[in-house]
């Protein structure tokens, strides 16, 4: 596929399991004899696809209904490397993403304790740094998600391996995942702490569903570089001036919010998107996933330019933005 623009473009917010060409995924599969739900490959693609017409009703729904089979796949270091190289130079190709961070959570890609944690890790590296010898126009990086629905113990580990391998690739820790009453930010707020002493980047999935609560706990008391999607801080004056204040940058990803109902429509996306330009809340525009919800950066770009919520202008304020707020140094 020919680059679609000529312009220079960064990507903060994409997942390893959403960002993976479906056919890429399909070879895999077979190459480890994974028993796909259909042996035609169109109904897998449409199985971990998302087209316009379809919508999750919840986050939960979105990991049942298409991170299950994306992260059973990439479960091996193998698959791991492959996927990696696959992204960063796609995103190249398809949209000149010379500035790409990719995130994922190791525990995902495990099986549970049966794949040694390390070797998913490195095999991500590996597949990171064989990307960047073919394609020496791009900087990239990888972002360990820890997860609301992992234990403490657990997340302390997918931290204590970020730090290990900070100076190999890793350049930060996010933590995502449905809410759960069992899990507390509070709790979490000491593992941010190491990752900041450490030198890692911080980004927190929050405001993306959830109570205001959180996001003003994270805002205020964790207060990271970045936060993943945060679009109710839309509904509190307060919250977006100590966002201003901080000098957080959210990470904005319009086609994903409304495939997973986060936002209701387009009318919705636009009064969320002017609110933080009234309040100088600074965005960046990403796609958490160009595979899984057919499209890219450049189309994400040109779906708030034809819509009217942003100017040109403005999308490129948004790009210098996102170079700006890179983890990646």
């Amino acid at each position: 596929m020919p680059k679609k623009t000529s312009t220079p473009s960064a990507e903060l917010h994409a997942h390893l399991g959403s960002s993976v060409d479906p056919a890429i995924l399909w070879s895999i599969a077979h190459r480890r004899g994974i028993r796909l739900p259909s042996k035609d490959y169109w109904e897998f693609e449409d199985m971990i696809t998302m087209t316009g017409r379809e919508k999750n009703k919840s986050l939960d729904a979105m990991h049942k209904n298409f991170f299950y089979w994306t992260e059973l796949i990439q479960s091996s270091p193998e698959p791991i490397e492959e996927s990696v190289k696959s992204v960063i130079g796609g995103g190249y190709r398809a949209s000149n993403i010379v500035l790409q961070e990719l995130r994922f959570n190791p525990m995902f890609r495990n099986r549970g304790g049966e794949k040694d944690l390390d070797h998913i890790i490195m095999s991500a590296i590996w597949g990171l740094d064989k990307a960047l010898l073919e394609y020496p126009q791009v900087k990239a990086g990888l972002i360990l998600m820890m997860d609301r629905t992992l234990t403490f113990k657990q997340n302390s580990i997918i931290l204590d391996k970020a730090i290990y391998y900070a100076q190999q690739g890793v350049v930060g820790i996010d933590l995502a995942g449905p809410q759960r009453q069992s899990f507390s930010m509070k709790q979490h707020a000491k593992l941010f702490k190491r990752a900041r002493g450490a030198g890692l980047g911080i980004t927190i999935h929050t405001g993306e569903q959830g109570s205001l609560n959180e996001m003003r706990f994270v805002v205020r008391e964790i207060k990271p570089e970045r936060i993943g999607h945060g679009l109710i801080c839309a509904q509190d004056k307060k919250l977006m001036e100590d966002i201003v204040d901080q000098n957080i940058v959210l990470e904005t990803c319009p086609t994903s919010n409304l495939r997973n109902s986060v936002v209701k429509n387009m009318a919705e996306l636009k009064r969320i998107i002017r609110t933080y330009l009234r309040h100088n809340v600074k965005f960046t525009i990403n796609t958490d996933g160009p595979e899984m919800y057919k499209t890219n950066i450049y189309e994400e770009k040109q779906l708030l330019l034809k819509s009217g919520i942003l100017t040109q202008a403005q999308i490129t304020q948004c790009s210098k933005w996102a170079f700006e707020s890179s983890f990646i140094t």
